[in-house]
């Protein structure tokens, strides 16, 4: 799903309040880590993963994330990273895009 501008400032201030959920840490990028990403933007389509490790390719890692798990992603600021997948149902959708 592409976002326009006011998409994603709409998106960015909804995950502004919003916890880490998933972090990235010494072990990378693992089906663990892709697992957890999957089940919580399923059950809250809108999350932040931060980078404890790995700061340098978070870049990388992060579109990774996002096709492994049909995500996209909303902004990388410092070491966290939003994303977002829309719900599969139109009745459990969160956010008005």
């Amino acid at each position: 799903m592409e976002l326009n501008s006011k998409q994603r400032k709409y998106l960015e201030k909804e995950a502004h309040d919003l916890q880490p959920v998933v972090i990235v840490g010494g072990a990378g990028l693992t089906d663990g880590v892709i697992q957890m990403v999957d089940t919580s933007l399923a059950t809250h389509e809108l999350l932040k993963v931060k980078f404890n490790e790995y700061k340098d390719e978070k870049f990388e890692l992060t579109d990774e994330m996002c096709e492994k798990c049909n995500a996209t992603l909303v902004r990388i600021i410092g070491n966290v990273a939003i994303l977002y997948r829309e719900a599969e149902k139109e009745e459990d959708r969160k956010f008005k895009l």
